[in-house]
């Protein structure tokens, strides 16, 4: 950089543009030079040095550290963004609508889109160790490298994510109804941003036709949509391994939408996250339980699973315990029980996803062919069209 005097400033040199040796001696002898540092003595206006009794070959060595640390900030300030970074300066955070294990998520714009923005916190809880913390940001920046790339009407329209920065404006205190407050937000968080979904989760959406239930073109609807989007999933190589009626969105048309199927693949690789979330355990194959090697079809299994509740209304296993389930599930083969109203393609799909052999579950491809051939043509849901009661005949426990 010219300083406007023929000398170029290097790392806090200065630097004369000639090259003789007798010009250099000119240099350290000037009695009105400022301040100079040079091998770990200052030349002050007071102070002389000779030039002979300079190690040069030291100061060059020196010098070449400096120019080196220069070039390679330089370098850093121009290395090109990824096609998945976002501009921070176009994210407007407003308020939290979430909460996770990692992290919460939050209401916001994007360049003038309505997005939800999840904010990961890895590594600021002083229990997880530099190389989890490590581990966990590179996996999930491979994972962003794909999640970006994704298109299809059946999972959150990935907008961009952001690793390790410190520059989120994360609001203090919540707007939301649960008026949560963040008195400290995380400062090396990772940023996740995807489409913002309206509706509301599938969960909850089922809560609130406990009573009521749903016709069976409903049901057939909604489990077309997440067999779908795992289809296409399992055709990117991409394995949930968290599907469950939580991880699942409606928006305002009642299209269904699967959530943090990234996230959770990364999360699940957490040795602190034994469980998961509430809930998680009901859906869980029995591989997975038992600690052996897991493929896609454990999302089959949960598939299927998540058929039972989308027809049902309601919790497998309400009045066992997790534990109760986990070991009941392993070696007893216990899955919920199917109402004796359900017509048996449906039911045989259900059978088919939570066979304890993942080898004989059907592909998601397959189940969405075989969800296709449903007839609803004349009900069959837990109400049915003829009837004003609903269907409460639940049989004899159903297994695989």
């Amino acid at each position: 950089m010219d300083s406007g005097n023929g000398t170029e400033e290097v790392g806090g040199f200065g630097i004369s543009e000639k090259s003789n040796k007798s010009e250099k001696n000119d240099f350290f002898e000037t009695p009105n030079s400022t301040k100079e540092k040079a091998l770990g003595s200052c030349v002050s206006k007071e102070t002389f040095f000779r030039a002979d009794q300079i190690d040069f070959k030291s100061w060059d060595i020196q010098l070449e550290k400096h120019l080196s640390k220069g070039w390679s900030r330089e370098k850093e300030a121009h290395t090109p963004m990824a096609e998945w970074e976002i501009d921070l300066a176009k994210l407007d955070i407003r308020y939290v609508i979430a909460h996770g294990t990692y992290g919460s998520v939050y209401r916001g714009t994007y360049d003038g889109q309505d997005v939800a923005v999840k904010i990961l916190d890895w590594g600021e809880d002083n229990i997880a160790t530099a190389a989890e913390t490590a581990a966990l940001r590179a996996s999930f920046q491979q994972e962003v490298a794909v999640w970006h790339k994704l298109d299809h009407p059946n999972i959150p329209k990935f907008v961009g994510a952001s690793m390790g920065t410190s520059n989120l404006k994360i609001p203090v205190k919540s707007t939301s109804s649960d008026a949560h407050t963040h008195n400290s937000p995380p400062s090396r968080a990772c940023c996740v941003v995807v489409e913002y979904v309206p509706g509301g989760t599938l969960k909850n959406y089922l809560i609130r036709n406990r009573r009521k239930k749903l016709a069976l073109k409903v049901v057939v609807q909604l489990a077309l949509d997440l067999s779908k989007g795992l289809s296409y999933l399992h055709a990117k190589k991409i394995v949930h391994r968290d599907v469950k009626t939580e991880n699942v969105l409606l928006d305002n048309h009642r299209t269904l939408k699967i959530a943090d199927f990234g996230v959770a693949r990364v999360e699940a690789q957490n040795p602190r996250d034994m469980t998961g979330e509430t809930g998680t355990l009901g859906y869980m194959a029995p591989e997975v339980l038992d600690g052996k090697p897991y493929n896609r079809k454990c999302d089959v299994y949960s598939f299927g699973i998540c058929l039972w509740e989308i027809y049902c209304c309601d919790m497998p296993y309400p009045n066992l315990s997790f534990a109760d389930v986990s070991s009941a599930v392993v070696r007893q083969n216990l899955r919920p029980e199917i109402p004796r109203c359900c017509p048996t393609a449906l039911a045989s799909i259900m059978r088919k996803c939570w066979d304890a052999n993942p080898d004989k579950r059907p592909d998601m491809e397959e189940v969405v062919k075989l969800l296709y051939a449903v007839d609803t043509s004349k009900g069959g849901g837990m109400i049915p069209e003829d009837q004003a009661s609903a269907c409460f005949c639940f049989g004899t426990p159903r297994g695989p």
